[in-house]
């Protein structure tokens, strides 16, 4: 799995070629809200996890672990958890919830990016923190169908476009530039779709 092959005029291990498969087979399900998409984010995650291992991205490879116990768990709340027993349906934050978020997505950063540079040999502790505590916080309002689950992702999948680049998964970085794009359209589909009212956190 780690063999190297040219793809599209990129380097890339037969490994990061079927992690890449699978993700973008899980932004597409996202976005139509098809409950087989945790199934597929389980998959790319333990793949992915392999990946950064290798790239020295251990956020982002202990992230991986968190996401497929966080999938199994949004996979019940797409299923179960709404009213009744029925699936959640789209919604959007209030303005507290607005602002816990992003507190979370502060202070995960601090507490990740200081882990990472005192006990891993990684080089981007900082970025890697920012985006492992946006990553997180991205799925957890996924799992609860949150409108506002795109806009994390949107910033999130930017930044990651360069890391990626920094270190030279280049595939990986056409891939995260590929989410950019679904998750605007993911944000444009579950607007027309679910046109929620705000909703407390």
């Amino acid at each position: 799995m780690n063999q190297t092959f040219a793809l599209f005029g990129f380097s890339a291990t037969l490994l990061e070629i079927v992690s890449f498969v699978l993700a973008v087979l899980t932004v597409w399900l996202n976005i139509r809200q098809r409950h087989w998409a945790w199934l597929f984010a389980i998959l790319s995650s333990a793949t992915y996890a392999a990946v950064f291992v290798q790239a020295r991205l251990y956020g982002d490879a202990g992230l991986q672990g968190v996401f497929i116990a966080v999938s199994l768990w949004g996979w019940y709340q797409w299923l179960y958890g709404g009213s009744g027993h029925a699936g959640v349906a789209i919604s959007t934050l209030g303005p507290r919830g607005r602002l816990l978020a992003l507190l979370a997505w502060l202070a995960g950063f601090v507490l990740l990016s200081a882990f990472l540079r005192r006990y891993t040999d990684t080089d981007v502790p900082y970025i890697d923190g920012f985006l492992t505590a946006g990553s997180l916080l991205g799925q957890f309002l996924l799992s609860r169908k949150k409108l506002e689950n795109w806009h994390v992702w949107i910033v999130v999948d930017v930044l990651y476009v360069g890391l990626y680049l920094h270190k030279n998964l280049m595939l990986t970085a056409l891939l995260y530039g590929l989410f950019v794009v679904l998750a605007m359209a993911g944000l444009r589909a579950w607007r027309k779709a679910g046109q929620p009212d705000p909703l407390p956190a």
